[in-house]
């Protein structure tokens, strides 16, 4: 079944514009209501709905990994108003969008194939909706925004009622500036007593939400906020050192996690290395430091690519400076930042020899 899902897709992902465009024509001809489930503009959906096929496709034969993920999304679609019977619609025009895209490579095998792994995926997620007994979304207003620079802003949003979220894992969120258009957030602290979240949000270029957060968000305006999601976390009882690599806005989810170990009882040795293009994307980077000012258990080593004021940071991408200081096979590794500095950074830790069992991150990010 792996073997004939990966190489139908790469048959019809060439065409996954047009694919998703049919896809969900198909899916508001087969279950209207859904329509108003989504944007008006769908383009940003499509790219979603791709991204989120190539990675079940990939993982497709690691259930250990996939089902807890579909689960959290099964959760997490309950604020749609997404109901049982609408993932018979979804099955329906994915394998029909499949099927026309791929030609005569839709033979009998590749549908059962797609059905079978569909069935998983469907059966996954609706069962853990079902099972799921806490709120769909919570409501949270702005009570703090904060410009670092033309492009940063940190986000302080007070929930209605406190959210369970471990440090580490990541939230979506509404904003009124783009209805309906979610943009998955990490946490930049701990859980507070009040209850409180700080967001850090990067305006990137056709990030449509983030620009509008970054640039709109005004005191008092109310965000929905989705279920938490994510598996990052520090296992405190392995007794290992622990290596953290970290890019962009990747340093809110370690930095939460940074929070949360300088709380417990003991606190193993953590190694903190925080990446950018140059001085200036190393944005939150004086935080960490005096964070690690007052806990001896904690270094922090800034890593840039261009250092042309000669800072005294690491010189190279985060893949590079990490692995010239070795293999860190004794280490628990975590890994925050975007899509593409996780594939490289991880890629050449493999290489250098750092056990893939040791490395933790949350592959699936979207904007």
């Amino acid at each position: 079944m792996v073997e004939v899902i990966r190489t139908s897709w790469e048959r019809v992902e060439p065409q996954a514009d047009s694919l998703g465009r049919y896809f969900y024509g198909t899916l508001f001809q087969l279950a209207p209501e859904t329509r108003e489930l989504f944007p008006v503009n769908m383009e940003v959906q499509r790219s979603r709905l791709l991204r989120a096929l190539v990675h079940v496709v990939q993982m497709v034969d690691q259930p250990d990994d996939l089902v807890p993920f579909l689960e959290q999304l099964g959760r997490d679609h309950r604020k749609f108003g997404v109901l049982a019977q609408h993932y018979d619609a979804v099955g329906a025009a994915l394998l029909g969008a499949i099927g026309s895209f791929a030609g005569d490579a839709w033979t009998l095998d590749v549908e059962q194939a797609w059905t079978d792994a569909y069935g998983i995926v469907a059966g996954a997620m609706t069962s853990a909706a079902q099972a799921e007994r806490g709120p769909a979304s919570w409501l949270g207003r702005v009570v703090g925004h904060t410009r670092i620079g033309w492009d940063i802003a940190v986000i302080t949003v007070q929930p209605s009622e406190p959210i369970p979220y471990r440090a580490g894992q990541y939230l979506s969120v509404e904003t009124p500036q783009r209805p309906r258009l979610w943009r998955y957030l990490s946490p930049a602290n701990a859980p507070r007593p009040d209850g409180t979240i700080d967001f850090h949000v990067r305006a990137v270029d056709g990030g449509w939400v983030s620009r509008a957060v970054v640039a709109h968000s005004r005191i008092g305006d109310t965000w929905r906020i989705g279920p938490p999601m994510g598996r990052m976390h520090v296992d405190p009882d392995t007794g290992r050192d622990l290596l953290m690599i970290t890019g962009g806005t990747g340093m809110a989810p370690i930095k939460a996690l940074l929070e949360d170990i300088a709380a417990r009882r003991e606190q193993p040795h953590t190694q903190v290395f925080v990446g950018g293009r140059n001085w200036d994307d190393l944005y939150d980077l004086d935080s960490l430091r005096k964070l690690s000012y007052s806990n001896t258990w904690l270094d922090i080593v800034p890593v840039v690519e261009k250092d042309e004021g000669g800072s005294g940071a690491e010189r190279g991408t985060l893949a590079d400076v990490v692995t010239r200081y070795g293999a860190w096979a004794d280490h628990d590794v975590l890994v925050c930042g975007s899509p593409a500095m996780i594939r490289a950074t991880v890629s050449r830790m493999l290489v250098a020899g750092t056990p893939l069992d040791r490395i933790r991150y949350d592959p699936f990010t979207m904007d």
